[in-house]
């Protein structure tokens, strides 16, 4: 199934049913009275959080949702039915922006979490409902009231409890793959993650967490380079990241500027996800001795002079991935346990969470604007060279005709010399005028 993170929608809740106008009539029953019914509520329109989705693709094809109108009043003070609720599935993590004015709506993040994106319409009221002493046959009724429209962003955002970064071939792949059950596609080339992939890291039977592998970043991510940094948004909820950095490149790149590449792409895209916990984490470890690994690592921390935990493995030998594991899933207990000892904890959390996701979202929303820009620029450098060429061809056209024209002009001339020259000798003297 093609993996989309983003999808605009349309929903338009149901317009509520009219009030009826009727009179009872009823033999041997004068003077009834006014009867009719109200009309029924519309249908509203939810998003229902649903765990076995991954993607949001079916809103690329089906973008627009209308739920039911509700039923008009009928006489015999009967109710219109009233419309039928929609239900929209998502998958788990999906926000939720209002397209036209970019406020942030909410969040599905749990199964069967339920969020109302389109009120229905009220029901209008039928002549019963006008009835009084004074007015025994009143004949006004009110018109049920439209259903809410929305245009809708919805970004998925995957729930994780860790997540890779690092440069393309840095071993994300690779090491989700051996610690999981996930199976993403692994080349000797760039870029062969094209898609994010969630794998689950078991240690024992209670112990487990969610490791989630991005597509690899290059420098000038931020500004479109590669694949840019549309996946950078899935490492909003988690609660650390690994950053992968080969310790021998097969490009004979430097790590220590592999390193700042990382950081710097982070940095320019959200310094809320900038700010996140990271771990350093050098990986190939099997391409070199263990000396030869043991001096460049050295080397390398040395210049880099971080103070974050540092560890180093081999994907494919499994050289130090149970214990970077093991050491993952210590910290996200000890950081479960603080959140429910201490209430402040889960709320600055949650806070921090809300605030990378509105920046992941402006980002979204400015690329989005550039990029619609730029594409009526192209457009418009497109007519203004068409409308050059028509000038040019225009202007030598023109140019030839006007040549065209001064040579027949100069022949006819030339022509009319020679006639006046003959008739002049023909006349003796006379001068014959000719009108052209």
């Amino acid at each position: 199934m093609k993996f989309v993170d983003e999808a605009s929608i349309k929903v338009e809740a149901g317009k509520g049913g009219d009030g009826c106008l009727s009179f009872r009539r009823e033999k041997y029953i004068a003077h009834g009275g006014p009867d009719g019914g109200d009309g029924g509520d519309g249908g509203s329109v939810y998003l229902r959080g649903d765990a076995a989705l991954n993607t949001l693709v079916d809103y690329r094809f089906k973008p627009r949702c209308k739920a039911p109108k509700g039923e008009h009043g009928k006489g015999s003070d009967r109710k219109g039915a009233k419309g039928d609720d929609v239900y929209l599935r998502v998958p788990l993590g999906t926000s939720v922006f209002d397209d036209d004015t970019d406020e942030y709506l909410g969040d599905i993040s749990r199964a069967d979490e339920v969020m109302l994106v389109g009120q229905a319409g009220f029901h209008g009221l039928g002549n019963a409902r006008f009835k009084s002493s004074t007015n025994r046959a009143p004949r006004q009724t009110s018109k049920g009231q439209p259903g809410e429209i929305r245009n809708l962003r919805l970004e998925l955002r995957l729930i994780a409890d860790v997540g890779l970064l690092g440069l393309p071939n840095a071993g994300k792949s690779t090491l989700i793959s051996a610690v999981s059950a996930a199976r993403p596609k692994i080349a000797d080339y760039p870029f062969t993650t094209l898609v994010p992939n969630l794998g689950v890291v078991r240690l024992g039977e209670d112990e487990s967490f969610v490791i989630a592998d991005i597509p690899g970043l290059i420098e000038g991510a931020a500004d479109g380079a590669g694949l840019g940094v549309q996946f950078l948004k899935h490492l909003a909820r988690t609660r650390v990241l690994l950053h992968l950095l080969d310790i021998s490149p097969i490009d004979n790149s430097d790590p220590v500027e592999n390193f700042h590449v990382i950081e710097r792409e982070l940095a320019n895209y959200s310094a809320g996800i900038a700010h996140k916990d990271r771990w350093l984490v050098l990986t190939k470890l099997d391409t070199l001795s263990p000396e030869e690994a043991k001096v460049k690592a050295d080397s390398i921390l040395a210049q880099l002079n971080v103070t974050i935990p540092v560890f180093m493995i081999s994907a494919v030998s499994n050289q130090g991935v149970r214990e970077l594991m093991g050491a993952v899933y210590e910290y996200l207990a000890d950081l479960r346990e603080q959140e429910r000892a201490d209430a402040a904890i889960e709320e600055a959390y949650a806070e921090q969470e809300a605030r990378i996701v509105n920046e992941t979202h402006s980002y979204s929303v400015t690329l989005r604007e550039t990029r619609r820009a730029q594409r009526q620029q192209e457009k418009l450098g497109i007519l203004d060279d068409d409308d050059d060429e028509q000038d040019e061809d225009f202007d030598e056209d023109a140019a030839e005709s006007q040549s065209e024209d001064d040579y027949d002009f100069d022949r006819e001339a030339a022509k009319n010399q020679d006639d006046d020259f003959d008739d002049d000798d023909d006349d003796h003297g006379v001068i014959v005028h000719y009108e052209r």
